[in-house]
């Protein structure tokens, strides 16, 4: 290991500093190894004696004379250090490696002492792969320290609420990673790559909303894949089969738009699987709407809902849409798997303020529900 050797000797085969025991000049003259390493102690010893025996003049030149090199402190830096530089620790690296990278980075003058900090250390140091913000010129210790303390680590945040569209997901994480939106666009056409089900077309859906803390330095394509991991992890965790994924976040993707107040999620999810049992169109707007990209409105058109060229129309498409439409996050997706008991077959949400949805058995009890919430929307026409 640089800087640590088991021989602190001439030992095992390795020459004495002090000569092999023969003249170098070739007269024949020789001395024991022995003595001649007393006679050499004896002369440093009487230097020494010589140089404190000086006073001042002994002291400079132990300390800042020409003897200071020979008898100076471990290679090391004092103090906090100065500036700043952003240094990485990589997955699978380990003490000897980070200490070899804070030497060639500045933050540390030698590999010694910061491994001998690694070798003393009980409990063993362990590091965390990331990117940390340090100064140059720090002391072992200082380099350390800072290294073990998480308020240094630097991340890139992206939060991702539930129910977002990918487009948006795709902005946020241009925004906040500074990554250029074409580039991530990009990484996102190549749907193909991430592990997705054999039914997906692309990554909407997948996109597990959460808030992600990413080292700097990322390219889009891990952005990316880390949240598609996130949702795999979600469904394997709600026990959905590999077979059943896409169905799934199909289906969540359509309650995370269409519901608000958390039990309704369930109620919602039990209207559209009552729906689909009964061979009824699942009649959403947020399906329509997704189709025609104008997803900033709550309600449809006539001719929106009309118009069977819009795949995702399910008010002329029978079954679920034809692929996801938001985001989900785990409430819709357990609400999938774990509907409310219940009969209704219709909802509306009549207070956009509050969220409060009523569901209904009939098509008149519906048709009273729809009446109260146009009757509030002409309330409220900021949300027309």
């Amino acid at each position: 290991m640089t800087g640590f050797n088991d021989s602190f000797g001439p030992g095992a085969g390795a020459p004495s500093p002090f000569g092999s025991g023969s003249g170098s000049g070739g007269a024949g003259l020789s001395r024991p190894p022995r003595r001649r390493g007393r006679v050499a102690l004896i002369a440093i010893i009487t230097s020494v004696a010589l140089l404190l025996g000086l006073g001042g003049a002994g002291f400079w030149a132990f300390t800042s004379g020409p003897l200071a090199g020979v008898f100076a402190a471990p290679d090391d830096f004092e103090g906090p250090g100065h500036g700043e530089v952003l240094f990485t620790i990589k997955d699978g690296e380990i003490g000897d490696e980070i200490a070899t990278n804070l030497v060639a980075a500045g933050v540390i003058k030698s590999f010694d002492p910061f491994y001998a900090l690694l070798l003393d250390a009980d409990p063993q140091v362990v590091f965390v792969p990331g990117v940390f913000k340090l100064k140059l010129e720090m002391s072992a210790q200082g380099a350390l320290d800072a290294l073990q303390d998480p308020a240094n680590m630097v991340t890139v945040t992206v939060v991702i609420p539930e129910g977002e569209r990918m487009t948006n997901v795709l902005e946020e994480i241009s925004t906040q990673a500074e990554i250029p939106l074409a580039d991530v666009q990009s990484a996102a056409a190549d749907f193909g790559s991430y592990g997705l089900p054999p039914e997906a077309t692309s990554l909407e859906g997948f996109l597990f909303p959460a808030t992600y803390d990413f080292s700097p330095g990322l390219t889009a394509h891990e952005i990316l894949q880390a949240m598609v991991d996130r949702c795999l992890e979600a469904l394997d965790a709600a026990g959905v089969t590999p077979e059943d994924r896409y169905r799934v976040i199909v289906f969540a993707s359509l309650v995370q738009k269409e519901s608000g107040l958390k039990d309704d999620f369930y109620k919602v999810a039990r209207v559209f699987q009552n729906r689909l049992d009964q061979g009824w169109n699942m009649e959403s707007d947020a399906t329509v709407a997704y189709g025609t990209g104008a997803t900033n409105r709550v309600e449809t058109t006539s001719a929106e809902r009309a118009d069977e060229g819009n795949p995702y129309n399910t008010y002329v498409h029978p079954g679920l849409p034809v692929g996801p439409i938001s985001n989900p996050g785990d409430l819709a997706i357990d609400a999938v798997l774990h509907p409310a008991d219940g009969p209704w077959m219709f909802f509306v949400t009549w207070n956009l303020d509050t969220g409060e949805t009523i569901f209904s058995e009939t098509a008149d009890e519906h048709a009273a529900a729809v009446d109260q919430w146009i009757a509030w929307m002409d309330e409220h026409p900021e949300y027309g």
